[in-house]
């Protein structure tokens, strides 16, 4: 009887399914948001104010992931505002290798291929000081400032903060204190085991 009961239950239950169409409107508990004003980017909006859809973030806002508390690796520069002498990142080949990669890119078409500022937009003429790495006062300057001028940009070369990672532009500052040392080597500089070669 109960599985009689149960086939019937379902029986009717499918019938009821019978793929037919149903000409009415749906049901909407909330009608009016199918018909919402929208506004588009830049539009201009009269409910607010100053007139603008578009509203501004409140102050203080900081986007997610972009929140950059630490001002050695992204200012280069030290809690009282001095430059870091010493990188908030670890110099490693690898990192000196990326480095390498990304000055080839962005920093050797001015500054040369060796860092003596004679890249090719220098041979072009077009009216730019060349700056080479290998002065006194740039071997000796501090990290943090290296890391700034490739961030904010100095004189007539361009800010590279939105092409460069963070990350990458530490990369760059190790490179180019590579090219400096290979640059001002001294023979107390190579082992002692290789000194035997020169």
């Amino acid at each position: 009887m109960r599985t009689l009961s149960l086939v019937l239950g379902i029986a009717v239950f499918l019938g009821g399914c019978r793929g037919s169409l149903k000409e009415d409107p749906p049901i909407h508990l909330n009608p009016n948001m199918d018909a919402m004003e929208r506004f588009e980017a830049q539009e201009a909006n009269p409910f607010f104010e100053d007139g603008r859809a578009m509203r501004p973030p409140v102050p203080g806002t900081v986007a997610r992931g972009m929140l950059r508390e630490d001002a050695a690796f992204h200012r280069g520069r030290n809690a009282d505002g001095s430059y870091v002498e010493v990188p908030p990142i670890a110099y490693t080949v690898e990192l000196t290798h990326r480095g390498r990669e990304r000055y080839d890119i962005y920093c050797a078409v001015c500054h040369g291929a060796a860092g003596d500022g004679q890249g090719t937009v220098m041979a072009g003429g077009y009216g730019f000081v060349p700056v080479g790495f290998h002065t006194d006062r740039l071997r000796t300057i501090e990290d943090g400032y290296l890391y700034e001028v490739i961030t904010q940009g100095i004189r007539t070369m361009p800010a590279y903060a939105q092409q460069i990672p963070v990350a990458d532009r530490w990369a760059i500052v190790a490179y180019v204190r590579a090219l400096q040392r290979s640059q001002n080597a001294d023979l107390e500089d190579i082992p002692a085991d290789e000194q035997t070669n020169f």
